[in-house]
Order: C-alpha cells, then structure tokens, then sequence
C-alpha cells in the first residue's frame, strides 16, 4: 500500500492535535478565576467526593485487571493481555481526566453566568469538549500504537476488552451511585419535606451532585469511549479479512476525519447574549456532521476509487443523529408522549407508571428499524465490512457529540451549585436554561450510544464468527436454540440486578435523610448543617458493592457457554443478547427520560404545578424511571458489546 507511513503519520498527529486541545482547554478552565469564596467551597466538596468514588472504584477494578489479565496471559500470550491492562487503563484515564475537569468547571460555569449566558455556555462547552477530545485522541492513538507494535488483530482487540470491562463497572456503578443519592434527595426533600431540588438543606443534595458526574461524565464517558474503540477494532478485524491492509487502516482514518471534524465543529459553539444555546450546540453537531461526511468522501475516492463505503459511512452518521431526534421526540416535553405522562399523572403514580411504560415500549419500533436500514445499506454498499464502517462513522463524531453530553452534567451541577450558594435568581435561570438544552442534546448521546451499540455488537459477532469459522446459525442445533435462550434472557436478569441494587442503596439513602431531617436541630430552619459526607458515602459504599454481580457475569456467562457447549451455541447466545439488549435499552433509556421530563413539565406550572397531586405522582414516576434511564438501560448497551469482544478475544479457545 502506497504513502502507508505518511498515513500512519497522519493518524498518529491527528490523535495527538486531539489530546493537545483538551490539554489547552483544560488549562483555560483552570486559569478562570472565581472570586466567591462559597461557589469554591462547593465545588471542591463536589469534586472531593466524585474523585474519591473513582479512588475506590479504580481501587477496587485493578484486581479484576490483574487478575483477567494473568488468565489471559497464561492462555492466550503476553501481548493479548498487555492489551487488555493497556485498553482498561486507557478508558480509566479518559473517566478520570474528564472528572477532574467536569467538577473544576461546574462552579466556574455558575459564576460565569453572573456575567451573562454566552460565559456561562463557553466554560460548560469547554469543560464538556476536554472529557469529548480525550476519548477519542486517547481511543484513537491506543488503538493505532497497539497495532503497530504488535500487528496483530486478533491480539489488538483484547484492547477492547479491557476497555469494555472498565466501562461496563464504571456505567453499572456510576449509575447506582447517582440514582441511589438522587432517589433519596427527591422522595423525602421533595416530596416529604417539600423543599426545592438542590436545596442545601437536604443532606443527599451534595451526593446527588456528585452523582451526576460519576454516572454522566466518568460513566457516559467509558461508555462511548469502549463503543468507539471496538467499532474501529471490529471493522479492522473485518477489513483485514476482506481488504487486507488497506482495510485495516481504513477505519482509523475515518476516525481521524471524524477528529478533525469534531475540532472545526467546536469553532461553530458561538451564542450572544440572549442568544439560543440549544441552537450554538446543535450548529456544532450538524457542522461536525457535514465536515465528517465530505471528508468521508475525499478519503474514500482517493483510497478505493470508489464511493461504495462512502455510503456506509454516511447512513452510519445518519442513523446515530436521527436516533437522537427520535430520541427527542419520546423525552421532551415539546412533544406529545411526555405531555400525555403529564396528562396521567394528574390521576394518581399508576396512571403515570403506565403511561411512561407505555411511552418507552412504542419508542423502540423507529431507532430499530433505522438500525435495520443502516445494516442494509453497509451491506449493500460494502458487505459486512460495510456495516463496521456504518458503526465506525457512527461514532467518528463521538468528539463532538460526547463534549455536547458533558456539558449537560456540568450546567446542572453549576445550577445546584448557584442554589446553594444562594446567587440570584436571574443565575439560576441561566443555569436551568442551560441544563434544560443538555437535557436534549443528551437525546444525540444517547441515540449514539444505542444506535453504536447494535451495529458495533453485529460487526464484533461477524468477527467471532470469521473467527470460529462459523458460518451459520442453526436453530435446529439445540445447543444453538440453549444459547439463544440464555442471551435472551441476559438482559432481564441484568437489569433487575442493576435496579435491585439501586432500590437497596435508595432505601438507604431514604432512611439517612429522613433520620437526619428529624434528629439534627435547625436542618429545616438552615442553622443545622446537615451530614452531607454520610451521604455520599452509602452511594459509595453501595455503588462499589452492587456492581460487581451484573459486571461479572457479562464476562463469565459467555465464556462458560463457548467452554461446554461450543461456539455455534456461543453464537447463538450473543445473537439472543444483542436482539433483546437492544430493545431494552431503547425502552428503558426513553422511558426514563420521559418520565423525568413530564416531571419537569409538570412543575414548570402545569397540572397544579410543584406541591400538586400531580406533581407527586409525577415524582414518583420519575423515580421509577432513574435506575431505568440511568443504570439499567445504558449498561445494557456495554453488556452486549462486553459479552461479543470477550468471545472474540477468546475465540481461539472455543475451536474444537
């Protein structure tokens, strides 16, 4: 292949221009300087408890590391495992530097917004734009150096073994510990205690905080980074088959494209005072997009002379962007699902649990058959090569797309953080103004990940199954129909852990709040300080407990089927998960988020507004739908992608 180290030279700048400019955003953050002494006060509590959950979550992760590493090791070689401990301790690194920004930003996007709208949006962009740049410079260049050292794919793609390991803990446990404290903050301080949301008073607020950035920055951010990185490994796997070196480098060049996009894209996040931000946000995405797609097309003609792949590419960026507008359709309420929750809540919390169900259930039918028409077009247009190119050009704008879902976290945290430190009203306005435009362009993030995760899970299967020399399915095989229940099933018995574990951790946090609200004098009056610290510390304790079963099993369950019934029945298992993943996903993902938003709606003055019988219908669903939208239904999207990389990886010892 000609000019190959030129393009090997290119992925590799590429990846380092990524990483210098969250190094140059990161450092503008830092030298924004916040004179308000209480603004610092809370945001250095805030950034103490999420790094001290990532201390012990990391802590606590390394033994699985060691240990799945040795195992590898011993049966696969050294440079399986070395990849494997290289892929974990890359996505560890992007959580803990999009972390460590996220909670610097926060207070700093609360005093920006006493100077106006247009401060406020660039500090929360900017903090988001770190954690977006860091995972895929940080993917990109993993992925690449792993390759290059080693030139072997079938070693490389324990890379993403690792990395879907770490996310899959990171998203399990992050998301317990968030629904945890925020359960326990709205049920007794809402509703019981009838204060507002990130009232100081209430002892699970400073938890409830924390619990944004460990479920939506660290977790969201493993997430999309484990995604990204396996959509480039399964489509290298396949072009090594199919157009040996050339489709190899492909999709690594897609993905520099899709940087280079990401980076122009931010130079289109402008807002004036009074300005839009929801439009200064979706003009970065939809410039990301168009960049991405001609250079797409560039690459492509000059590459293969043709512009077959071309047209994976784009209905792979297509299809993640539409999900997201779908997405929105379901969640916001602008729209008519969340308005008819609202509807049902005024007659009581089971009209309104049946109306999200409801909700959530119809808005799997379009994601899925965009998903289907994504498939077909890869197929048509490049084979199955052509559909891990869909997923890699789905997520070659994760740069841009996962700076825009950061920034959602870092608004609502400025926002609870203006409340606390009592700034005016006109600040907390900005702030909600903010946090409700994160709250729809999450909708993209979201839709990416779901959307990512069916096509990334059927590129990594088409891999598996080159790998076995499998080349069917057949469902007359009973060891094949055995497997096929068992992946079925796996996402049920998933989610009902992972929820299980919120409600116990919730129960919990419920009995530490209301003990604190009846036994510490003054707690109501705002003279007794409540203890915030125990808190956060049953989140923690909680969360690092509860996740270890769900995060297991995605690992044991599969290897334990290709070790006694064979890889056909292996085959047949992931093929059962990834069907029903991806319809859990979407339902629980969007159920959740309507539910919240008919919650929203309804205090913004509908139906009674807050302290009605609607409102406390609707608190309740909403409570119903947190673990739904926030721990069950995104780490369903890691479990499927988790359960085909780890029956890749160990393919060679289910042969025979």
């Amino acid at each position: 292949m000609e000019h190959l180290s030129l393009l090997y030279a290119a992925i590799a700048v590429v990846a380092g221009i990524s990483l210098i400019y969250a190094i140059y955003a990161a450092t503008k953050i830092d030298s924004y300087a916040v004179e308000n002494n209480r603004i610092n006060e809370l945001s250095a509590i805030i950034q103490g408890g999420a790094m001290a959950f990532l201390y012990r979550e990391y802590k606590s992760l390394s033994i699985f590391v060691v240990v799945v590493g040795a195992i590898l090791g011993f049966y696969l070689g050294a440079p399986t495992a070395a990849c494997f401990v290289a892929g974990a301790l890359c996505s560890a690194l992007t959580g803990y530097v999009g972390m460590k920004v996220a909670t610097k930003a926060n207070g700093k996007t609360a005093f920006a917004a006493l100077k106006g709208m247009s401060d406020a949006l660039g500090i929360a962009f900017r903090g988001g734009s770190v954690m977006g740049m860091t995972v895929v410079g940080v993917g990109l260049l993993g992925v690449f150096g792993a390759y290059l050292i080693l030139g072997d794919i079938q070693a490389v793609t324990a890379f993403g073994f690792g990395a879907s390991s770490i996310a899959l803990f990171a998203r399990v446990g992050g998301g317990i510990y968030t629904k945890a404290a925020d359960v326990g903050a709205d049920l007794v301080g809402k509703v019981e205690a009838g204060i507002p949301e990130d009232d100081p008073r209430n002892p699970a607020v400073i938890a409830d905080n924390v619990g944004d950035n460990v479920g939506d920055i660290a977790g969201m951010g493993a997430d999309l980074f484990e995604s990204y990185v396996n959509s480039i490994l399964a489509a290298m796997a396949i072009g090594a088959i199919t157009l040996q070196l050339p489709g190899v480098v492909y999709p690594m060049l897609l993905c520099a494209v899709g940087i280079v996009s990401a980076l122009l894209g931010t130079f289109f996040v402008r807002v004036r005072e009074g300005g839009n931000p929801q439009r200064a946000l979706s003009m970065g995405l939809y410039a990301t997009g168009v960049f991405m797609i001609a250079g797409t097309f560039v690459l492509t003609k000059w590459m293969f002379g043709s512009v077959n792949l071309f047209w994976s590419v784009v209905a792979g960026v297509v299809c993640g962007v539409v999900i997201g507008l779908i997405t929105e359709v379901y969640t916001s309420s602008d729209y008519k699902s969340v308005r008819e929750i609202a509807d049902a809540s005024a007659t009581g919390t089971a009209t309104n649990v049946l109306a999200g169900i409801s909700v959530g259930m119809k808005s799997t039918v379009a994601p899925v058959i965009l998903i289907c028409a994504a498939t077909l077009v890869g197929m048509k247009s490049g084979g199955m090569f052509g559909i891990a190119c869909s997923a890699v050009g789905m997520l070659s704008i994760t740069g841009m797309v996962l700076s825009v879902d950061a920034y959602g976290p870092i608004s609502d945290n400025a926002g609870g953080i203006a409340e606390m430190a009592g700034l005016p009203h006109e600040v907390r306005q900005i702030t909600d103004r903010l946090d409700a435009v994160g709250n729809t362009t999450a909708a993209v993030g979201k839709g990416l990940a779901i959307g990512s995760a069916a096509l990334t899970a059927l590129a990594l299967f088409v891999s598996y199954a080159a790998a076995t020399k499998l080349d069917k399915i057949d469902l007359m095989d009973p060891n094949v129909m055995i497997g096929l229940f068992i992946g079925g099933v796996l996402p049920f018995i998933f989610s009902a852990l992972s929820i299980q574990a919120v409600s116990r951790a919730a129960e919990r946090m419920i009995e530490e709040v209301r003990r604190q609200f009846r036994e510490i004098p003054g707690i109501m009056e705002g003279t007794g300080r409540p203890e915030y610290e125990k808190c956060v510390d049953i989140s923690t304790a909680a969360a690092l407990k509860e996740m270890v079963v769900p995060g297991m099993m995605a690992v044991i369950v599969p290897v334990a089927v290709g070790l006694t019934l064979g890889a056909p029945a292996l085959g047949g298992l992931l093929g059962g998960a990834i069907v029903t993943g991806v319809m859990m996903a979407i339902f629980m993902s969007n159920s959740g988020g309507a539910w919240d938003n008919a919650k929203k709606y309804i205090e913004s003055g509908r139906h009674g507004g807050k302290g009605s019988s609607a409102h406390a219908a609707a608190v309740n669903g909403d409570t119903v739908g947190d673990p739904f939208k926030d721990t069950a239904g995104p780490s369903l999207n890691i479990l499927i992608k988790l359960m085909t990389v780890v029956s890749l990886v160990l393919a060679p010892l289910f042969i025979g």
